[in-house]
């Protein structure tokens, strides 16, 4: 069963993947990346907040990359069944949060 969720979350991982992640104040060490795919939010919100033309005009690249998720099976012990978990990391707010799990 899959469920939705918003809960702030510590992640540890070396060369850019996630490797562990602290939720619920259990460890969850990741055993597999299953996958990774990046979010983009809403153009029409980012352009009331950002003028296209003066990031243009700056040499700026526009990058409406919001947040990065990745969907990992881990457990928090190898005595425990693993999980699915989709960890999404947000720029804007440097934070990660678990949007996702599945039993």
């Amino acid at each position: 069963m899959s469920r939705k969720r918003a809960d702030l979350v510590e992640v540890r991982g070396g060369t850019g993947l996630p490797t562990h992640f602290l939720w619920r104040d259990k460890v969850y060490a990741v055993r597999e990346v299953l996958g990774h795919w990046k979010e983009s939010g809403a153009w029409w919100e980012e352009a009331r907040v950002v003028t296209v033309p003066a990031v243009q005009a700056a040499g700026q690249p526009l990058d409406r990359t919001e947040r990065e998720v990745w969907r990992v099976e881990a457990s928090p012990g190898r005595c425990f069944a693993p999980g699915v978990y989709d960890l999404s990391f947000d720029r804007s707010t440097d934070r990660w949060t678990l949007t996702s799990t599945t039993d």
